[in-house]
């Protein structure tokens, strides 16, 4: 399986690890602590070190209660800090963002990937998307960040995922999206009470079933902290088990803040389910 994204083809023979860049001062987990462009290069090499393969760049938190940015204080944070990522490292760098502004701007300085918490819903990204060749993730999420978890409802949240997420694909592809450019997100803890998140991990099946590259990105989330007692930077081996489930069952991208461990737990996983027996 391969990911077409403009200039780059990411090989996903095996998974592989998007490393998470919040350049935000709000982060639910690492706010500020990147929101310097020397920071945020610096974190972006040790992260290339690791082994990552794309590296998620985000100027706007999408935490529960999140207030949004305005697009030229998105573009502010993040187009600098692509700019240098792209001219020093050989990596697929990712832009996560909803506004198109932002989207065009990230693309001109570097980006080959948009990831998109509303699925290119936003008047005009879609065709951005199409005209950029850019390759594209595509999150389900129920509401929008303010909002979201106040009261998530659904009937069956695998098959309506499920469902969100093929139709959006095939709104992607009727507007030019290449087919081999999409990946999907089931957008974990986006508006999602704790059952429905587990019932989206234990039957990720479906999901990849739909013939997509498959994105999971469960590092340091809330549903982790409730079931272990943790708080945000002590959900690293929670993190790892889910990741590793994630892949055994077809998952393959890992978005983490955690490069290192993840890379190593899942390259395991790989070596096991996908790797030659003698």
């Amino acid at each position: 399986m391969q990911w077409q994204c403009r200039h780059r083809t990411i090989d996903l023979t095996r998974p592989v690890v998007m490393g998470i860049l919040n350049v935000t001062p709000d982060s639910f987990s690492d706010g500020g602590r990147y929101a310097g462009v020397e920071a945020a290069v610096e974190r972006a090499a040790q992260m290339a070190a690791e082994g990552v393969t794309i590296i998620d760049v985000g100027g706007e938190s999408t935490r529960p209660g999140a207030e949004g940015v305005d697009a030229a204080i998105e573009r502010e944070r993040v187009v600098p800090v692509i700019e240098r990522i792209a001219r020093s490292l050989d990596v697929a760098i990712s832009i996560d963002t909803s506004k198109v502004e932002v989207m065009s701007a990230a693309v001109a300085a570097g980006a080959c990937i948009v990831n998109d918490v509303g699925a290119l819903r936003a008047p005009g990204a879609r065709a951005f998307a199409a005209g950029a060749r850019v390759g594209v993730c595509l999150m389900h999420m129920q509401g929008e960040p303010r909002s979201m978890q106040i009261n998530p409802e659904y009937h069956d949240v695998v098959s309506e995922v499920s469902a969100f997420l093929a139709a959006e694909r095939a709104a992607c592809v009727s507007a030019g999206i290449a087919r081999e450019a999409v990946a999907l997100d089931p957008g974990l803890g986006f508006g999602k009470r704790h059952e429905h998140n587990m019932a989206l991990l234990k039957n990720l099946g479906h999901l990849v079933a739909l013939g997509s590259p498959l994105l999971v990105g469960v590092s340091r989330k809330s549903f982790i902290g409730r079931v272990l007692g943790r708080a945000p930077q002590e959900r690293l081996y929670g993190g790892l088990g889910l990741a590793a489930l994630a892949v055994s069952l077809g998952a393959r991208v890992v978005r983490t803040h955690d490069v290192s461990a993840t890379r190593d737990a899942i390259r395991m996983v790989s070596e096991v389910t996908e790797g030659r027996v003698h």
